[in-house]
């Protein structure tokens, strides 16, 4: 039994040597007939001011194995790297230092991960951006749920708990508002803004900056069937390469137009039984047609044979005139004096009608007023011309008396060329693809939606303005002509 006691005490000896702690003394030795059953050495209690305490390891005297000399000791805290065979316990003995050191590890590691998960600022997953590569094989994995969301899903209670938190200091990114930006481009930097396009085609290859050898300054267009395909023909031949040809096709053929060379270099657009004003107000926005100086929108029954298209644009410049038209030969399709051709100058802006037409030498059909078949826009022009156009008014009858609440002065604005003439062909073409009904030819349909649209289109302008003149406390006119 001494034998015991002294071999414990070495044992403590020797870990004081190695690991000085305090420690309780030894327990005096107990009674023989104790022998067989352990003695406690120590209940000693490491003290530690930062994690609290961890307790000293209780060893149990055992049949200590003969290789263990005296003072003889296992390496590491009380031995604890040895096998439990070595030290002499039993394998079936309760391993609790083992298991303090576990707890004691993972209290640690929850600590340090909270502290430098508060240390690191916020990470938005959002503005991570990953190789493509990985994005495409994460998306293939899990098809019909993309890499953002599954990242957006796992970092979101993070995100909103780290928001709440946030340190009002911290340094975030400057953000863009722009309010002289078009509507809805303010967040983005002016210099990437490009509010305007053009019709001009592009390649599929090469530099861009050298896809136009020259760009077109005017466009034309013509509303189109196919049984007019040789008179617009005639007509196109009298527009050079500065002039973009545009095709609106209400009969659906486009592909019989390809005869012609300058058909492959022309636009086509088809909507079946559409006419010039349902396409110009889809398909000539003015941020579209911006780059073109003049805008011709002309019908389809027109002979060109006196006319010359750069001259016409040299005689609208020199007259200062946004809208205008050519004049018309006197002795077809004539229904206007304003129209008809004078062979004794370029230009003329008024005229004397029948009695009674003109309320006002300078208001139309006596003056400011051209009519709708052979119209040339300047780009000025043509923007709030566009804006007046109906959506659902496709013939645009009255458009023509409404024209001059887009210049000022009209009277000087809006002219006839004469120089340069055209004949009105008369050929009810776009009639024909009305509908017949109550025994009515498909024409006479087609003229009495005319006859309709111009009513409304009168009532709308003048209730547009009545409203406005109200709004600013102005008595309204007694009349608006349109």
């Amino acid at each position: 039994m001494i034998g015991a006691h002294v071999w414990d005490n070495q044992i403590l000896a020797a870990h004081r040597d190695t690991n000085p702690i305090p420690v309780y003394p030894p327990i005096p030795s107990l009674s023989s007939n104790l022998s067989s059953l352990p003695i406690i050495v120590s209940s000693a209690r490491r003290l530690s001011p930062r994690f609290g305490f961890v307790p000293a390891a209780v060893l149990r005297r055992r049949r200590c194995r003969p290789a263990a000399a005296a003072g003889e000791i296992c390496p590491g805290f009380f031995g604890s790297n040895c096998s439990r065979k070595e030290r002499g316990e039993d394998s079936h003995t309760p391993r609790s230092n083992e298991g303090m050191r576990l707890i004691f590890s993972a209290v640690v590691g929850v600590m340090l991960g909270y502290l430098f998960g508060v240390s690191f600022p916020t990470v938005n997953i959002t503005k991570l951006h990953f190789p493509s590569s990985i994005i495409s094989y994460i998306e293939d994995r899990n098809s019909g749920i993309t890499t953002q969301t599954l990242l957006n899903h796992a970092w979101a209670s993070a995100n909103r708990h780290n928001k709440n938190n946030s340190d009002s200091t911290s340094e975030e990114v400057p953000k863009i508002y722009v309010p002289t930006n078009p509507k809805g481009a303010e967040r983005l930097p002016p210099g990437i803004v490009v509010s305007e396009t053009d019709l001009f085609p592009r390649r599929l290859w090469g530099d861009p900056s050298e896809d136009l050898s020259s760009e077109p300054r005017y466009l034309v267009t013509f509303t189109v069937g196919i049984t007019q395909k040789a008179n617009i023909d005639a007509a196109v031949k009298k527009f050079s390469d500065k002039f973009t040809i545009m095709l609106f096709h209400y009969d659906g053929r486009t592909t019989e137009w390809d005869e012609f060379e300058w058909s492959k270099r022309a636009i086509h657009v088809s909507v079946r039984k559409q006419t010039k004003w349902w396409y110009a107000k889809r398909f000539l926005h003015p941020d579209v047609v911006a780059r073109y100086d003049y805008i011709f929108i002309w019908d389809e029954d027109l002979g060109v044979e006196h006319f010359n298209a750069e001259k016409y644009i040299e005689l609208v410049r020199k007259h200062g005139l946004d809208i205008s038209q050519p004049g018309l030969q006197p002795d077809k399709g004539l229904t206007w004096q304003m129209t008809k051709r004078r062979g004794d100058q370029e230009v003329h802006k008024v005229t004397e009608e029948r009695p009674g037409w003109c309320t006002d030498p300078h208001l139309p059909p006596c003056a400011a007023f051209v009519e709708i078949m052979a119209t040339v826009f300047s780009r000025d022009a043509w923007r709030c011309v566009w804006h007046m156009i109906q959506n659902d008014l496709v013939h645009g009858w009255g458009l023509d008396f409404a024209l001059r609440k887009c210049v000022e002065p009209a009277h000087e604005k809006i002219g006839v060329v004469d120089a340069q003439w055209i004949v009105h062909q008369a050929v009810p073409s776009l009639g024909n693809q009305g509908n017949a009904e109550n025994g009515k030819a498909p024409w006479e349909g087609v003229r009495a939606r005319c006859r309709k649209e111009w009513e409304i289109f009168q009532t709308r302008l003048a209730d547009a303005e009545k409203a406005y003149y109200l709004s600013q406390g102005i008595t309204p006119p007694n009349s608006t002509l349109v």
